[in-house]
């Protein structure tokens, strides 16, 4: 298949941005005198976006929705002490933005944090970046995908979708889309190939071969 997209998934991808996440949960833990949470369990938790996130932390906790606005902007506003690129992503971005692969980053976490991220780290590579927002359907529904491709004018075809969970796999399969899955993210291989992962890569250069 010869793609001319690649739509990454943003947290366990191309950053490492887990010690912030933790960070912030815990800051919001301690804000509201709750325990801390270990960077595993917050691990364990990532992906299906901020809402999920301190759900399973707090459960149906009273004042939900102000625990959660707390970690939102707390987390915008922290999420770029620890968090960097993985080894290796940085150029392969500038290796297909070479090639002329459109490029764009889809992801649960919220929207102003996504955007804020990838112009922070990746703001000469990829030109579209789609985060939660509480109107939209998020990940895996294909609503945030579709808006990528249609801001990229590629079609579903021609794109494959790239992360490191399993939302990710049902994210390209309801985008009726290829996907390649990462082994360098926040789930472990037999993880992925337990949740269906057709193909794996275990370093960013592959990225490259795929799209000759």
């Amino acid at each position: 298949m010869i793609y001319t997209t690649a739509i990454f998934d943003l947290d366990g991808t191309l950053l490492d941005t887990l010690d912030d996440i933790a960070d912030s949960v815990n800051a919001t833990m301690a804000h509201f005198g709750f325990p801390a949470r270990t960077r595993d369990e917050v691990r364990s938790f990532v992906g299906n976006g901020a809402v999920n996130l301190i759900r399973r932390c707090v459960g149906e906790a009273e004042k939900f929705d102000e625990i959660l606005t707390f970690y939102d902007k707390y987390y915008t506003d922290h999420s770029l002490i620890k968090t960097a690129p993985y080894p290796g992503i940085t150029e392969m971005l500038g290796e297909l933005t070479r090639r002329e692969i459109k490029l764009a980053v889809v992801s649960n976490k919220q929207d102003a944090a996504v955007k804020k991220l990838v112009r922070r780290f990746f703001d000469n590579y990829i030109s579209v970046a789609i985060g939660e927002r509480r109107t939209v359907r998020k990940k895996p529904a294909p609503d945030t995908v579709i808006t990528a491709m249609d801001e990229l004018c590629s079609l579903n075809y021609e794109c494959v979708y790239i992360g490191d969970s399993d939302v990710d796999i049902m994210t390209a399969k309801n985008s009726e889309m290829d996907c390649i899955s990462v082994s360098w993210g926040f789930r472990s291989r037999n993880f992925l190939l337990e949740h269906g992962a057709s193909k794996i890569i275990d370093r960013p250069q592959e990225l490259a071969r795929i799209f000759r």
